[in-house]
């Protein structure tokens, strides 16, 4: 029997401590989600986007996963790769 991943996703947010943990990581996935919408908009594969950016497209997986927070350095390069405009934004919790 499959059970799908929006019931076993709501058993497990409803545990407070492990809604707590996964709200704390939601920045880290927003920043990997924003750079894999700005390769795709770019029409890139993570090889060419790697190849423009002259890094590995191993690299480029670990960014786009969330497993490797950029610098701003490797942001600025991955904007200038994917035509794209880097924004920084904090606003009031």
């Amino acid at each position: 029997m499959t059970i799908p991943f929006e019931e076993i996703e709501a058993q497990l947010l409803a545990n407070p401590r492990v809604k707590a943990e996964y709200d704390a990581l939601a920045p880290e996935f927003e920043i990997s989600a924003e750079l894999l919408r700005a390769r795709l908009r770019a029409g890139l594969s993570q090889a060419e986007l790697a190849a423009r950016m002259g890094t590995s497209q191993s690299a480029i997986a670990r960014l786009e996963s969330g497993q490797t927070l950029p610098s701003t350095k490797t942001l600025l390069r991955f904007a200038e790769a994917t035509e794209s405009k880097v924004q920084v934004r904090l606003s009031a919790a």
